[in-house]
């Protein structure tokens, strides 16, 4: 079996479920995509789904629960979860990047073992299926971005040493993948535009935090609800080798706003470079 190389100066984009990826015929964040790929940039799209997901418990009469930003998942709702990510929110994705243009393969974590992680114990064991210390085996991406194609990824893992699917964070997922690709770029496009140091205040955006200075504020008060798997997941990211992490808004050319104009909280230790590599 070909082995292919595990490349570098990969941008790995986690494009949050709140936006209905793929939905709308106008998606800037896909357009921008689709122009990084034909520029020979090698680009990982991992997407949420949470908005869809909790309209598609609720239609069947499933309660959800979140703890500290995680939603708990029993046997119920974790098919339903694998439902709505892999076979909707994932091929309409894929759907609308082949119509503009890109060779686009849609993926979940647990296709070739890509990513598995363990049962979470944590919360007294409440949060059910959900997997944690997420742990990405990058050779299936790798030999879909050497066609050259986009991997699309849904947020499900295998458990370790079990072949049973675990609901993982998508933030933590996108950190594994980040990890495990040298010297990459992680992207957390996200309805707004920096992490605030007052949750409630937008003029308190923060343009740059050090590895230290992002541990210091995801233990203080101010990091809430939603930020707290993001923040968590861009210092894993970079504790694992990634160059930098981005959390940036949704808006045309958000990737690009960020890496080469700062238009977004940057972690990162070193300064990252202005433009990605080929």
């Amino acid at each position: 079996m070909h082995t292919y190389a595990i490349p570098s100066r990969v941008s790995i984009v986690k494009y949050g479920g709140s936006a209905n990826p793929g939905a709308a015929p106008s998606d800037p964040l896909l357009d921008e995509i689709a122009a990084l790929h034909a520029a020979g940039e090698r680009v990982v799209l991992l997407h949420g789904g949470g908005p869809e997901i909790d309209a598609a418990l609720r239609e069947r009469g499933i309660e959800g629960e979140r703890i500290d930003g995680l939603r708990a998942t029993d046997e119920r709702s974790l098919a339903v979860i694998e439902m709505v990510l892999c076979a909707t929110i994932n091929k309409r994705i894929v759907r609308a990047l082949q119509d503009r243009g890109v060779p686009a393969v849609g993926i979940s974590g647990q296709d070739g073992g890509t990513l598995r992680a363990r049962r979470s114990t944590r919360f007294d064991g409440r949060l059910g299926s959900v997997g944690e210390r997420v742990a990405c085996d990058p050779h299936l991406l790798a030999a879909l971005l050497a066609m050259p194609t986009i991997p699309v990824l849904a947020p499900l893992a295998l458990e370790i040493d079990k072949a049973a699917a675990l609901n993982v964070n998508a933030d933590e997922a996108a950190a594994a993948v980040a990890a495990i690709f040298p010297e990459s770029a992680l992207f957390f496009v996200t309805d707004i535009a920096r992490v605030r140091s007052i949750a409630e205040d937008p003029r308190s955006g923060i343009d740059r935090l050090t590895l230290s200075t992002a541990r210091a504020f995801l233990a203080s008060e101010q990091c809430r609800d939603g930020m707290r798997p993001k923040l968590r997941a861009a210092i894993a990211a970079c504790e694992g080798g990634a160059e930098a992490a981005y959390i940036c808004l949704a808006r045309p050319g958000a990737l690009r706003a960020a890496r080469e104009c700062n238009d977004a909280t940057i972690i990162a230790e070193a300064e990252p470079r202005a433009k990605s590599a080929n």
